[in-house]
């Protein structure tokens, strides 16, 4: 007999403004907690330094994560020169020094060289595999980890102003795989001195962003209310919050079928595409295209389209 999920099957994405001083797994777990959901998971790693938007799937939107986490990444951080640290962050230890400060001039003058396509060396304390263990892991045993550099893209990089000499603040609008710790090491090695990041926050993953996020001491503070009114379980009150599955497929397209389609779909069978206003949609894919299906307002399934009939790839159980 199988075992019965703990939890309850709660379905959609939650827009947290992660907290600093959090690591996005147990800031995972502690909005899985409060919803009682079986099942959660997050959309894109966020340092236990940074704060701000960490989108989490709650259910069956894990099966989405994957979607939100090809979206556009919007950063807004602070670099500060004159100390490289082994974490490049603010919490490792001092490894080098450097009197100079870069000007403003200096500043805007090398932001070119990190836009588009760059190359990047990931930190030694990231969580890539090296050989089946994480970075961060065998960095801390005190192993040289020097991983390789790969190509990311960074859209757009904006300085914002330096408070003071020591300090300088930015905003990165950027591609999957970049490291903001990264880019400031780099950033300060091209103007001639060392430097590592400060502070960290994110704006925004994809279709989700702060104007959405709510902090993790706002989820409590309902649960906490709706639990002591007796109204309403605590998790009850939550779900209004909840955005619906669809909203990390934005960027693909959706097909709207009937009932009987979506029933086909659940059985595994691929359905043609006759209606004119889904014609449009799929003449414009190539074969191979990902795509997804709605009906009757809900998810059904992600399909994948071969020239002639939409197949079923992954099917939502709501």
């Amino acid at each position: 007999m199988a075992r019965r999920k703990r939890g309850r099957p709660v379905h959609g994405w939650l827009v947290l403004d992660k907290p600093a001083g959090m690591t996005a797994t147990r800031a995972t777990g502690a909005v899985r907690r409060l919803f009682d959901a079986q099942k959660a998971g997050h959309a894109g790693t966020l340092d236990p330094l940074a704060s701000g938007v960490l989108p989490i799937a709650l259910g069956e939107a894990t099966k989405t994560v994957a979607f939100a986490m090809e979206g556009r990444k919007t950063y807004r951080f602070t670099a500060a020169w004159g100390e490289a640290r082994e974490t490049d962050d603010r919490e490792g230890r001092v490894t080098a020094a450097s009197p100079v400060r870069p000007d403003a001039a200096a500043i805007r003058s090398v932001l070119p060289r990190f836009t588009g396509v760059i190359e990047q060396r990931p930190p030694a304390f990231s969580a890539i595999k090296v050989e089946g263990e994480r970075a961060y892991d065998l960095a801390r045993a005190g192993e040289a980890v020097e991983l390789a550099s790969r190509r990311v893209i960074v859209h757009s990089l904006e300085f914002l102003g330096a408070p003071d000499p020591d300090h300088a603040e930015f905003r990165a609008v950027c591609g999957k795989g970049v490291y903001i710790r990264s880019l400031v090491r780099d950033l300060a090695q091209a103007l001639g001195t060392v430097g590592h990041v400060a502070a960290l926050r994110r704006e925004g993953v994809g279709p989700f962003g702060l104007s959405q996020a709510v902090p993790l001491a706002k989820l409590e503070e309902i649960s906490h209310n709706a639990l002591s009114s007796g109204a309403l379980g605590p998790a009850d009150s939550l779900l209004a919050l909840l955005r619906p599955i669809e909203t990390a497929l934005d960027d693909i397209p959706a097909l709207a079928l009937t009932g009987r389609e979506a029933d086909r779909l659940k059985q595994g069978r691929p359905v043609p595409v006759l209606r004119s206003d889904n014609r449009k949609v799929v003449d414009a894919l190539a074969e191979g295209a990902t795509l997804y299906a709605m009906a009757e307002g809900k998810p059904v399934a992600l399909l994948t389209w071969d020239g002639a009939l939409a197949h079923p790839l992954r099917l939502f159980n709501l």
